[in-house]
């Protein structure tokens, strides 16, 4: 095998379109643009979404909606849920291995769904909801400030 022996495998390239090269081409005289017009100009053509100055159809719909950034790093988590869990003293870590919250959150509300009848210690990252808080502490548990 030589250097200028070298070829591409079968069928990995084709040919390229060789435009404004004679009436035989097939893509001579307007090379495949037309006739006259914005888009048959060298450089004229216009940004993605343009209605020829009619208000385009991103400027006429109602905008509607809000997705939050930080969304992803919160979670929750319920009272019959902190009730199932094995462990007295409940961190973030516990709660990832038990797979009761995702591995991207960085803080967790505890909601007031469910009962809880044990005494559970909640870690630092872990907030809870007022009412969420009083059956905590009703139970014996505590949280951290």
């Amino acid at each position: 095998m030589l250097l200028n022996t070298i070829k591409p495998a079968e069928g990995a390239t084709h040919y390229a379109r060789r435009v404004g090269r004679g009436i035989g081409s097939g893509l001579g005289k307007t090379c495949g643009r037309g006739h006259k017009g914005q888009k048959s100009r060298n450089g004229g053509y216009h940004k993605v979404g343009f209605e020829g100055g009619q208000m385009p159809l991103q400027r006429r719909l109602p905008k509607r909606g809000f997705k939050s950034v930080t969304a992803q790093f919160n979670d929750e988590i319920t009272l019959s849920q902190l009730n199932n869990l094995p462990v007295e003293e409940i961190d973030l870590l516990a709660l990832k291995q038990a797979q009761v919250i995702s591995q991207n959150a960085k803080v967790v509300k505890v909601i007031a769904t469910g009962k809880i009848e044990r005494a559970v210690q909640l870690g630092a990252g872990i907030k809870a909801t007022a009412s969420a808080k009083a059956a905590i502490e009703a139970a014996g548990g505590k949280l951290s400030d």
